[in-house]
């Protein structure tokens, strides 16, 4: 007797093909058959009648910062947000920032963590390297399939700390060493946070060097630009001419364009960059989320100047009040070669949304300026700096910084990819791509806008992510793929969080199935140990 049988499906495969009608057979973890012409003779474990609604592939969110999740949340509440979205697989260590490595020296790893916090969220467990976090992974119950990527921001700091100073001969061999041991034990990429501490000390020739044991593998680069506001156009020209020079595909992390005066205009600049990429053999794509605002830590408003390659000295300075004023002075100027946030957004564009302090939890939903004001401090700087001094840089903020139009140019591009990049920040007011972002797609983008068609939405999600990050047998459904799979009425399957009640569930999921095994039955959780750890090894 076969496990599982759907009945009356309309497949919506993943290709970006048409939908069609057809029964899908399962057998334990895979996919044994699909059909037009039925299976009314045979009999199965459990029968599944879809008629009247899509079936497609699970939904694969490639960028996600919920990389300490299955440590610290012995509940998986995690796993049950991602699968009421229908999200079957995650891709984590985003951004340059990833679990491992971790510096051995307790000083440096306690920084490391500090300063990961506000993205991955807190409780390390004590794990250092990449070897070791695969193989912590395997040995615990993931609700759903799960991947890691390596962070050139993490390989930094093990080797040297938050150092200005560019890699010695001997760094820069123990770093490429990192990146050579994690893509042997899997790594499907290698990610980068150029925007970030300490990678933005980091020259292009110093990021080719790097990815040499990448570019040998022909493999992907996934990158957080140095810039997305002023200087976006000149990140991505940069971080084509990084990959093309290491023999990398590149992956450019939730391509947006930030701030009013670059809105309209600039995303247009940076899209004929790839283009031409693309048009000369180039493996060039992005990914973008439907929201926007965006997520990050408070710590990316602080100038570089100022931090001067020590951001713990740093923060304890903008404890006083010459630091403060450093700081204003520094935060009041444009740089050419970092996007400056509180000139080109304003204070008034950036939302307090995760707090460590349980009495700084009144700032919690209030942007800077507004919070300034409403508890008594000089100005937005000032509050800011107090901020980061007494929280040691661990708030989280949600940046308004995207027009809706750049979005909708990004989502259009057929080599665009749908993400959350839902960061983990120890807060109640998350931003809401973290419950909502894919059931959006499908609620707002493809239903109410019809920028794009139901099987164009589903590809995006599965077929796009799952060929970029080299999935195998998943992403499509096909014969001898696994059964990933998701049920639900287009009408009804829909995102229900917003920025003023951001941990809302999306709802009208009928079933989510991971790998042959229902995991959600009408939006409930049924089995929270269906994943697995998959590795990636090019």
């Amino acid at each position: 007797m076969n496990d599982l049988l759907i009945k009356n499906a309309l497949v919506v495969d993943g290709t970006g093909a048409k939908p069609y009608t057809a029964d899908i057979l399962i057998d334990n973890d895979k996919i044994s058959k699909i059909s037009v012409s039925g299976y009314d003779l045979l009999k199965a474990k459990t029968v599944i009648d879809a008629k009247g609604m899509a079936v497609t592939p699970g939904f694969i969110d490639i960028h996600r910062h919920c990389d300490i999740k299955p440590f610290n949340d012995k509940e998986k509440l995690y796993g049950s947000v991602m699968l009421s979205q229908g999200i079957t697989t995650t891709v984590v260590g985003n951004c340059g920032i990833s679990m491992t490595p971790v510096s051995f020296d307790e000083k440096t790893a306690q920084e490391t963590y500090d300063f990961d916090s506000p993205v991955l969220g807190p409780a390390f467990p004590d794990i250092k390297t990449y070897r070791d976090y695969m193989t912590a992974l395997e040995n615990i119950e993931l609700p759903l399939n799960f991947m890691a990527m390596i962070g050139t921001g993490n390989v930094k700091i093990a080797v040297k700390g938050f150092s200005n100073s560019p890699y010695t001969k001997e760094e820069m061999k123990k770093a490429q060493d990192l990146i050579e041991d994690a893509l042997k034990e899997g790594a499907p990429a290698i990610s980068s946070g150029i925007m970030y501490m300490p990678e933005c000390y980091s020259t292009k020739e110093e990021f080719v060097e790097l990815l040499m044991p990448l570019g040998k593998r022909n493999g992907l680069f996934t990158s957080h630009i140095r810039g997305e506001g002023d200087s976006m156009v000149d990140s991505v020209k940069e971080v084509i001419e990084i990959t093309g020079k290491a023999g990398c595909a590149l992956e450019i992390s939730h391509f947006k364009s930030c701030g009013m005066k670059n809105w309209k205009k600039e995303i247009h600049r940076a899209i004929a960059l790839i283009e031409e990429a693309r048009k000369n053999g180039r493996d060039v794509t992005c990914d973008f989320y439907p929201y926007e605002g965006g997520s990050t830590a408070l710590t990316t408003m602080i100038p570089p100047a100022f931090i001067a390659g020590n951001m713990n000295a740093a923060l304890e300075r903008l404890g006083t009040e010459e630091g403060v004023e450093a700081f204003r002075k520094a935060a009041s100027i444009e740089y050419s070669d970092w996007d400056n946030f509180c000139i080109t957004l304003g204070w008034d564009r950036i939302i307090i949304s995760g707090i460590v302090n349980e009495y700084n939890k009144k700032f919690l939903g209030l942007d800077v300026v507004t919070a300034a004001k409403k508890f008594g401090y000089k100005d937005a700087y000032s509050l800011a700096a107090y901020l980061l001094s007494d929280e040691k840089g661990k708030t989280a903020i949600i940046n308004m910084s995207m027009c809706q139009d750049d979005i909708d140019t990004v989502a259009k591009l057929p080599y665009s990819i749908v993400i959350s990049d839902s960061i983990y920040a120890q807060t109640d007011t998350p931003h809401p791509r973290m419950y909502g972002a894919f059931p959006k797609i499908i609620r707002e983008y493809v239903n109410e806008r019809r920028l794009f068609t139901l099987e164009e939405g589903i590809k995006k999600m599965t077929g796009l992510p799952a060929e970029r990050m080299n999935i195998k047998n998943r992403g499509y459904l096909k014969e001898g793929y696994y059964a990933d799979i998701n049920i639900f009425d287009p009408k009804r399957f829909k995102d229900n969080a917003t920025f003023q009640n951001p941990t809302r569930m999306p709802s009208g999921l009928s079933y989510c199935i991971v790998n042959g095994k229902i995991a959600l039955k009408d939006d409930k959780i049924i089995i929270k140990n269906a994943g697995r750890l998959i590795r990636n090894k090019r």
